[in-house]
């Protein structure tokens, strides 16, 4: 079977400009004002164990969550999925703002409800919203216009 590759070369070349000093720099000043925070994606999962077994093939570890209660948190160096059994439809995107990728807290962060006023002064509809007037961790949830759901869940209070 003979494939052209071509079109991979050409993505990693982008890839690798993208992440030159200045473009992440220039990218980082344009969007200083809405930090996401740590990302992962949350899997809906059939049979939480086969899934476990697979992912840890592929070099995952377990980092957190509770295989009893039909979650687990995964790690790979700087990637982190999540498996959920029986919690949710589909797959989803998630954010944390205030946590590095190892799920540790951030000196200074947008909080989740700045972000949410934000994006909600942009025009973006939301699946469930956190309290504007509350403070400490909340959670909104909103889809892209593929219909694929992103949840913002900020776990730690916000910076003082």
């Amino acid at each position: 079977m003979n494939r052209n590759y071509s079109h991979i070369g050409i993505m990693i070349g982008c890839l690798l400009l993208l992440n030159t000093p200045a473009a992440i720099a220039s990218d980082t000043k344009e969007n200083d004002t809405m930090q996401l925070g740590a990302f992962s994606i949350s899997l809906a999962v059939q049979d939480i164990h086969a899934s476990k077994a697979f992912y840890e093939k592929l070099g995952f570890t377990e980092a957190g969550g509770d295989i009893g209660q039909n979650w687990l948190i995964l790690r790979n160096d700087q990637t982190t999925i999540g498996l959920f059994q029986g919690m949710f439809e589909n797959n989803i995107m998630t954010f944390n703002p205030g946590w590095d990728a190892q799920a540790e807290e951030l000196a200074t962060f947008t909080d989740v409800r700045e972000i949410q006023a934000k994006l909600k002064s942009s025009g973006v509809e939301f699946q469930s919203e956190a309290a504007p007037d509350s403070d400490g961790p909340a959670s909104f949830v909103l889809a892209d216009p593929d219909g694929n759901m992103i949840l913002i869940d900020q776990h730690v209070n916000a910076p003082e």
